[in-house]
């Protein structure tokens, strides 16, 4: 075992990498403009009454300070085809981050990635600093689910795919 207050952050970080965990992007219109932060700490199942899904945000985050004002937040859980596209959005590059990205918006400002397994339409429900991280509870307004479609992973630190059980 590593001793956890002597192992540096990259350590830490390697060997939760371990853990295999889905990919979504939070996306919204502020201020006439899509924007989008992609998180790999989500968590579904919260609660069932009310629906709840918990995300964790960097403090570091520049994204995250404009859309906690969103009236409404899409939650899409990236699909398989879409490594390139979280890619993108994630990118810190100033260039617009949904050029060739197939996108839907409600009237409430909500986007969603096209072809996302999962569509939760969210608003902020409550955040709690936590670390160097916000944990950011979202309370679920409607959702739109395609069983077929398989969702994007990150394990050891790159995007992965998952397969579909043998019969």
């Amino acid at each position: 075992m590593v001793d956890i207050l002597s192992a540096d952050t990259r350590t830490l970080r390697d060997a939760l990498a371990q853990f295999p965990s889905g990919v979504v992007a939070l996306c919204a219109v502020i201020d006439g403009e899509p924007i989008a932060l992609i998180a790999s700490t989500f968590t579904v199942g919260v609660s069932e009454q009310p629906p709840l899904v918990l995300v964790s945000v960097q403090h570091r985050s520049t994204t995250w300070p404009k859309l906690r004002s969103a009236q409404t937040i899409g939650v899409s859980v990236l699909g398989e085809d879409h490594h390139t596209l979280g890619r993108q959005l994630a990118s810190r590059d100033h260039a617009p981050h949904f050029t060739g990205i197939n996108t839907t918006t409600t009237p409430e400002g909500a986007v969603f990635i096209c072809g996302s397994p999962l569509q939760l339409t969210c608003t902020k429900y409550l955040e709690v600093p936590s670390g160097d991280h916000d944990v950011v509870i979202l309370r679920i307004e409607d959702y739109a689910s395609d069983i077929a479609a398989l969702p994007l992973v990150i394990h050891r630190s790159g995007f992965a795919r998952v397969l579909p059980a043998a019969s």
